[in-house]
């Protein structure tokens, strides 16, 4: 017997029948779906399909909420607005190419206004300004393995007007009055432009999987005030940040893989953008992949290393970092299992008033790591309110790193300041290989404090051990760690500087082959 099945029905769900994997289990029922291509998208790549989408999103919020379907086809569009309740669906083929300003007859939604945009970056403070953007909702999803491709993005964003002791020594009244007015230039000029892929604010119940983003813009994806938030299986390849979480709530982040050359990966950060004082906390960042090969060469499946040729800092980015925004600061992050792969290494920093704490990484494994393999850094850049108290860091453990470093410059660092010591930090099953290479006079270099300076591995200069260096800490157990070089190096393999509740249990150093020795602190 033949069921007959209406053709309204047949034809909402054109296109679909060849996705049957979409059609049960975690993904939306074909025939509930809203697809765009019936709302007038054309799919070409050349007619401007934003209205056509903005249609179908509209009515699946009308009807309660639904997934909004991109059949294979090219979808070039300017800002999308989620809403409440929706889930975008992309097929295998489906790629949404964001607009150019400067080509097609349109521009992105303007930047809204933000009282507290003083105390980050243009980039962190609006979220209108980008391609997906959603604000105040729940229980939306970005889902399926087509692709975003940030073609007419702008990787530019403006920095706050001052960017250094906002919070306690403005600069002159001249110099801060050329600041504020080159400020209030670039955002101006960013007036229509788009800086990144997707961002979403106070919003919860987020689920991101299985599509892939390339080149992003200043983000790919901006999460600020989020709760309950799930990541799995994306592909980032882009020119700017990969992922920036900021003062979001129970995320978990998997099987991802983000290649940023020009910045970082994967961005933990606890600004003042929603206008208080405000932690991260509760994240878990597991089995993933962070790099800095050539944009797109992860894509593509090439994996082009070319800024290798000539180490610089911050030429190859690409780690995972928790900072430099640190406001609120950090409770209970967790981060395991991942490959750092042509990039810096892992950043934990907090240095504008937050107080950082409970932090666990194991088993993280680095090859032709760009800077120092590990950089804690507590500071007093104190971009913040006046009165804003100076940093806390406490309680970091870190097991199981293995790491190959190109740069001898940058050895693996802990330092406070004397007046904020960094607290209860523990190093175990820790392997560093250097290449060697430093001089007397580099062992000679006294370091400054540089408390208000921008915390990035190269902030001191080179450094007066090869391996090791540590200062301003109060308790420090290292224990099972491996320090060697492939050259011969006139540094020390550690260095101790104001440190106090020392354990080192089988610290060990070899230089250029020659056997492993325990180091004396």
């Amino acid at each position: 017997m033949m069921v007959q099945v209406p053709r309204r029905k047949v034809l909402v769900g054109a296109g679909l029948a060849l996705l049957p994997i979409y059609a049960s289990g975690a993904y939306a029922n074909p025939f509930d779906a809203f697809n765009i291509r019936n709302f007038g998208a054309r799919g070409d790549g050349n007619a401007l399909d934003t209205k056509a989408i903005q249609r179908a999103i509209d009515a699946a919020a009308a009807s309660g909420g639904g997934t909004v379907y991109l059949p294979a086809g090219r979808y070039l569009s300017f800002s999308i607005r989620l809403k409440s309740r929706i889930t975008l669906l992309f097929a295998s083929g489906a790629t949404l190419i964001a607009a150019d300003p400067a080509k097609h007859s349109g521009h992105y939604d303007l930047p809204e206004p933000n009282l507290w945009d003083a105390y980050e970056d243009f980039g962190h403070s609006h979220w209108h300004n980008s391609l997906i953007w959603g604000e105040d909702l729940e229980d939306v999803a970005i889902i399926g393995p087509g692709l975003i491709d940030g073609e007419g993005l702008t990787r530019f964003s403006p920095d706050a007007p001052w960017s250094v002791g906002a919070g306690r020594d403005l600069p002159s009244t001249q110099t801060l009055k050329a600041q504020i007015a080159k400020n209030v230039a670039d955002v101006k000029s960013m007036n229509g432009l788009g800086n990144k892929a997707i961002a979403l604010k106070n919003t919860r119940n987020v689920t991101m999987r299985d599509f892939s983003i390339f080149r992003g813009g200043h983000f790919g994806i901006l999460v600020t005030g989020v709760d309950n938030l799930t990541m799995d299986n994306l592909k980032i390849d882009t020119n700017r940040d990969g992922i920036d979480l900021d003062v979001v709530r129970n995320a978990h982040l998997s099987n991802l893989s983000v290649n940023s050359p020009t910045d970082d990966a994967i961005v933990l950060k606890s600004s003042l953008a929603l206008g208080e004082v405000r932690p991260i906390e509760n994240v878990t960042i597991t089995n993933c992949n962070v790099s800095g090969y050539d944009v797109g060469s992860m894509l593509d499946g090439t994996y082009r290393k070319s800024q290798l040729k000539n180490i610089t800092p911050h030429l190859t980015s690409g780690r995972i970092k928790l900072g430099t925004e640190s406001n609120g600061g950090y409770h209970n992050i967790a981060i395991s299992n991942c490959v750092f792969d042509c990039c810096n290494g892992l950043a934990i920093e907090s240095v504008d008033g937050g107080v950082l704490e409970d932090v666990t990484v194991n088993n993280i494994v680095m090859r032709d790591t760009t800077a120092a393999p590990i950089f804690i850094r507590l500071g007093d850049r104190r971009r913040a309110p006046a009165g804003t108290p100076i940093a806390a860091l406490r309680r970091v453990t870190i097991n199981d790193i293995d790491a190959y470093c190109l740069d001898k410059r940058y050895c693996a660092s802990i330092t406070g300041l004397p007046d904020a010591p960094v607290e209860d930090v523990t190093l175990s099953g820790i392997r560093l290989i250097y290449p060697g290479g430093g001089t007397a006079s580099d062992a000679a270099r006294l370091l400054p404090e540089s408390a208000e300076a921008y915390p990035d591995p190269d902030m001191f200069g080179v450094m007066p051990a090869w391996g090791l260096y540590m200062r301003h800490i109060r308790g420090v157990i290292l224990r099972d760690v491996e320090l060697s070089t492939l050259a011969a190096d006139a540094r020390p393999p550690a260095v101790t500087d104001d440190v106090s509740g020392l354990r080192a249990e089988d610290l060990l150093a070899a230089k250029s082959g020659t056997p492993l020795q325990a180091v004396k602190l």
